[in-house]
């Protein structure tokens, strides 16, 4: 089954789970605060998106961290850093099961399930 990781007050996402609403996509949504998020699925992440493309270092949840952090962050630590700051990720995060996509443009969701 098609699901979209995020966390449900994001307006990104909003924009997505409405997208998919609006054009008949079976799937489910996985909000990152409530429903958690495991070593295994963030490890795997990162070796098919790549950790540049997976976090995002705009967010708030970055500015946040400490200098240290950051100045470190590398594949080594992410998995660990990401798990105790499941917000780092670029939301959405769709996993069509075929591929994983970061963002939402209505474009792009529409090239994706055509």
């Amino acid at each position: 089954m098609i699901t979209l990781y995020g966390i449900k007050n994001c307006d990104t996402v909003k924009k997505a789970r409405d997208w998919l609403v609006k054009n008949n996509i079976d799937h489910r949504f996985h909000d990152f605060r409530t429903d958690g998020l495991d070593k295994t699925q963030v490890t795997n992440w990162i070796a098919e998106l790549g950790l540049e493309t997976l976090v995002n270092k705009r967010s708030t949840t970055w500015k946040e961290l400490d200098e240290i952090t950051k100045a470190n962050f590398n594949e080594q630590n992410a998995v660990a850093v990401i798990l105790e700051n499941p917000t780092l990720i670029k939301r959405p995060l769709l996993d069509t099961i075929k591929q994983k996509h970061v963002g939402f443009k209505d474009t792009e969701y529409t090239t994706i399930f055509n």
